[in-house]
């Protein structure tokens, strides 16, 4: 089990971080030396190819999505294959269309068209049952796959949760700013997420986003959920994640607010967490087989 080999890999528990969670581990691995996975593309018919890295392993697997306008290449995407390496379990990281090392264009993407990137590379290139962790979007993105592939998805980690954030987030401006939006056919979203400081998205991407919103209903995922969110997030409402948690049918589900988490969940305390949280999932799945 998960659990066992733990003990041999990593040293030390952190019974209270210094960013207010507890039940932090330390893992050895993500320490020192990495080794890389090595960038492949897959291709699609009459679509644009996806670039992915990808260790074979045991099951469970675990498939991590990025956040909008992210990558396959952040902190957490590496410290998730580290520790997936070292436990000999499965691990796929991929880029959505338009995003970092795949082909596409950033400003034609959807959360529809990222969807089908995610149920494609599912489909394709995980093989058994999988953890699905998404950051941001997604975390949105995990839950529309776990809906959709559900014989596939065994738990959920989601990490700063942003379901439905851009619909939700738009329906609360003021009329006349909305209006001006839908004038002009795009809308500027503030964020501290990039250097420009801003976030752009179209009319289209907003009326497509609504075709996917899931907080309105009960949410039909069974699987163990787990939901970290920061409080001090700018960005995506930690309250999105208690909406999601009350929504879900899973009668697993557990929330870990970070006093002083922001939105990327980069710091070393935000990461470990969510590698011990991984963890624990795959030494619950292991035990119940």
């Amino acid at each position: 089990m998960a659990a066992l080999v733990l003990k041999h890999c990593w040293r030390g528990l952190l019974l209270n971080s210094g960013n207010g969670a507890v039940g932090a581990v330390k893992p050895r691995v993500l320490e020192g030396v990495r080794h890389k996975s090595t960038v492949q593309y897959i291709s699609r018919p009459d679509l644009p190819k996806l670039a992915y890295r990808r260790v074979k392993g045991k099951s469970p697997g675990v498939v991590f999505l990025p956040g909008y306008g992210s990558n396959m290449s952040g902190q957490k995407a590496e410290a998730m294959e580290e520790f997936c390496r070292s436990l000999g379990h499965a691990y796929l990281r991929f880029d959505y269309s338009g995003h970092g090392a795949s082909e596409g264009v950033f400003s034609e993407g959807t959360i529809g068209t990222w969807k089908k990137d995610v149920l494609f590379m599912l489909d394709e290139l995980a093989e058994g049952p999988q953890i699905l962790v998404g950051s941001s979007m997604g975390g949105w993105l995990m839950l529309l796959a776990a809906i959709a592939r559900p014989e596939k998805t065994k738990a959920l980690v989601g990490i700063s949760t942003a379901a439905d954030h851009f619909v939700t987030a738009f329906k609360t401006l003021p009329i006349e700013v909305r209006k001006e939006c839908e004038d002009k056919g795009s809308w500027r979203i503030p964020t501290k997420s990039n250097e420009e400081g801003m976030y752009t998205v179209s009319m289209d991407f907003l009326r497509d986003a609504e075709n996917h919103c899931i907080l309105q209903s009960p949410i039909p995922i069974t699987c163990p959920v787990r939901l970290i969110h920061g409080l001090k997030d700018e960005d995506v409402p930690w309250h999105i994640s208690m909406q999601v948690a009350e929504r879900v049918l899973s009668p697993d589900v557990d929330i870990i607010l970070r006093r002083h988490g922001l939105h990327r969940m980069a710091e070393k305390d935000d990461i470990k967490l969510i590698v011990y949280t991984i963890d624990d999932l795959i030494d619950k799945l292991t035990t119940m087989v």
